[in-house]
C-alpha cells in the first residue's frame, strides 16, 4: 500500500460571514460588498453575495457551500459559536489562511425576524397550520463506542433539528461475547456493536431507559462448580442473547432488529452492514516485534484491532457479501452521510469495502461529514490525523466530504488536517468535542452541539 498521506492543497478563501441580523447585499464580481458598520463581507473575483430576501437563497460563496436565507431558515453555511462561549465554539478559516471563531464559509443571511439559541440561528415558530419542514435524513456508520456516541450526539442535535436517524453498523465482530456466539452457535450476525447502536438510541422514558440497560446487563462469572465446569453465561450481554434468539426465530436480521428497536422505543433505525457476519483480514508490518519489516496477515476485527505494528491494507471476506436493501434505500434516501468516531480499520473502513455499499455512497447525493477521533488506537499507530483522511480515499477513491469535524485540543497542528479535508472537497471545522475529564472519549452532549449548525446549514 503506498503512502496514504495526501499532497498539501492550495487554501480556500473562505470569505467571512455577514454579522447576525444583517443580510448581505448584491455585488458583483470585483466589487466590495455593502454591510451594516461592524460587519464584514467578503467580496472578489472569486466570491459574490446574491441579495437575500425572505424565501430566496444566498448564493454560494465558497465552491461546495450553500448559504441560505429568507424564512424557515435555520443557518446558512457552517457552524457558528455558542452564545457566550467566547473562543471556544466551531471555528472555520478565513480567507487569509488565520482562524476566526465561529466564522461560517460562506456569507450568513439571518432570516428576517429570526432568533439565536446557542449560538444557533433558528426562525420564530411557524404560524398555525403551517407545515413543517421534513426531518433530516442521516444515515451514521460505524460500530462500537465510536458510532454509540455519534448516535447520541445526533439525539442531542435532533433537539434543534429534525432528524431521522439511520445506523448502519460493522458486522465484523468476533471478540467476547459476540465472537463466542459466532464460534458456538454459528451466529448470522455478531450482536455485540448492534445491541449497542439499540442502545444509544432508546427513548428516554425511564421503562425504556430500562430496558436499554436490561439490554447492556453482562452476566459476571458465577464461583467455579464442584466440577470445575466453565460458566456458559459469564461475559454474555442480556441484549446479544436477545439479538441472537430473535435472529434464530425470524430469521430475518433487519426484522430481528425492527423488533428489538421496539422493545426500547427506538428513535431511529439500526441496520447491518452486510445481511451476515463478515471477517476482516489486515496486512501488518512490524507486528511481529522481532521482524520489524515483516509484512504478516492477521485475520480477525479482534486480532487487527490490538496488533502491533503499522496497518498496510486492510479486507474483509467475503469481498463481496449481501446487503441489506434497506440500507442502501437509506443512503440514497439520506441527507447527510456521517462517518466516525470509531476504530478506523476495524469499524469505519470496513463500510467502504462492501462493494453495494459502497456504490451507494459514491452515488448519493447526500452531503458527508467525517468525524475524526480524539487519539490514535493500536491499529492507527503511526498515522497521522491527515492519514485518517487519506486513508477514507484510498479505500474509496470516488468518495467526496462536505466537512470534517475535529476538536481542536487533540487534532494537533491543524495545518495538515486542513489541507487533507480540502483534497476531499471538505471544510475543517473544529468544536470542543472531549468529556471534561481529559480523556480522549467524545461526549455526546458536546457533539451534538457542534453538529447542530453543521446538519442545519443543509436547511
Amino acid at each position: 500500500m503506498r503512502d496514504p498521506r495526501p499532497r498539501a492543497g492550495t487554501a480556500l478563501p473562505y470569505p467571512a460571514a455577514a454579522g447576525s441580523g444583517t443580510r448581505a447585499a448584491a455585488t458583483a464580481p470585483g466589487t466590495r460588498a455593502a454591510a451594516r458598520p461592524g460587519t464584514r463581507t467578503a467580496a472578489g473575483p472569486s466570491t459574490r453575495a446574491a441579495a437575500a430576501t425572505p424565501g430566496t437563497r444566498a448564493a454560494a460563496t465558497t465552491p461546495g457551500t450553500r448559504a441560505a436565507a429568507g424564512s424557515g431558515t435555520r443557518v446558512a453555511g457552517v457552524p457558528q459559536p455558542r452564545a457566550g462561549s467566547g473562543a471556544t465554539g466551531p471555528v472555520a478559516r478565513d480567507s487569509g489562511g488565520g482562524t476566526t471563531t465561529g466564522v461560517a464559509a460562506a456569507t450568513v443571511a439571518v432570516a428576517p425576524g429570526a432568533r439565536a439559541r446557542a449560538g444557533v440561528v433558528l426562525p420564530e415558530p411557524r404560524p398555525a397550520g403551517d407545515a413543517a419542514p421534513r426531518p433530516l435524513k442521516v444515515v451514521a456508520f460505524g460500530g462500537g463506542h465510536g458510532l454509540s456516541a455519534s448516535l447520541r450526539g445526533l439525539l442531542r442535535c435532533s433537539a434543534d433539528v429534525a432528524l431521522e436517524i439511520t445506523a448502519i453498523v460493522t458486522v465484523g465482530d468476533d471478540g467476547g461475547s459476540s465472537g463466542r456466539l459466532r464460534a458456538e452457535r454459528d451466529a448470522l450476525l455478531p450482536p455485540g456493536d448492534l445491541r449497542q447502536a439499540l442502545a444509544a438510541l432508546a427513548a428516554g422514558e425511564p421503562t425504556m431507559q430500562r430496558t436499554a440497560d436490561v439490554l447492556q446487563y453482562r452476566f459476571a462469572a458465577m464461583p467455579a462448580s464442584a466440577d470445575g465446569g466453565a460458566d456458559p453465561l459469564a461475559g454474555h450481554a442480556v441484549g446479544n442473547l436477545l439479538l441472537l434468539g430473535l435472529m434464530e426465530m425470524l430469521g430475518d436480521p433487519v426484522v430481528a432488529l425492527d423488533h428489538a428497536a421496539a422493545m426500547v422505543g427506538a428513535r431511529g433505525r439500526v441496520l447491518p452492514m452486510a445481511r451476515h457476519a463478515v471477517e476482516i483480514e489486515a496486512d501488518i508490518r512490524g507486528a511481529d516485534p522481532n521482524r520489524p519489516a515483516e509484512i504478516v496477515t492477521v485475520s480477525g476485527q479482534h486480532a487487527v484491532a490490538v496488533a502491533l505494528g503499522h496497518v498496510e491494507a486492510v479486507r474483509i471476506t467475503p469481498v463481496d457479501p449481501p446487503t441489506c436493501p434497506q440500507a442502501i434505500d437509506a443512503i440514497g434516501e439520506a441527507d447527510w452521510l456521517i462517518f466516525g468516531p470509531g476504530s478506523w480499520y476495524t469499524s469505519v473502513l470496513p463500510h467502504l469495502l462492501v462493494p453495494r455499499l459502497a456504490e451507494a455512497i459514491t452515488k448519493s447525493r447526500a452531503r458527508r461529514l467525517v468525524t475524526l477521533n480524539l487519539a490514535a488506537e493500536n491499529e492507527t499507530l503511526g498515522l497521522s490525523v491527515a492519514d485518517h483522511l487519506a486513508a477514507l480515499h484510498w479505500y474509496l477513491p470516488g468518495l467526496r466530504v462536505d466537512t470534517v469535524l475535529a476538536d481542536a485540543k487533540w487534532v494537533g497542528e491543524p495545518e495538515p488536517v486542513h489541507h487533507a479535508a480540502e483534497s476531499l472537497g471538505a471544510q475543517l471545522v473544529l468544536a470542543p468535542l472531549a468529556v471534561a475529564d481529559g480523556s480522549p472519549r467524545h461526549d455526546p452532549e458536546s457533539l451534538g452541539v457542534a453538529l447542530v449548525p453543521v446538519l442545519g446549514a443543509a436547511r
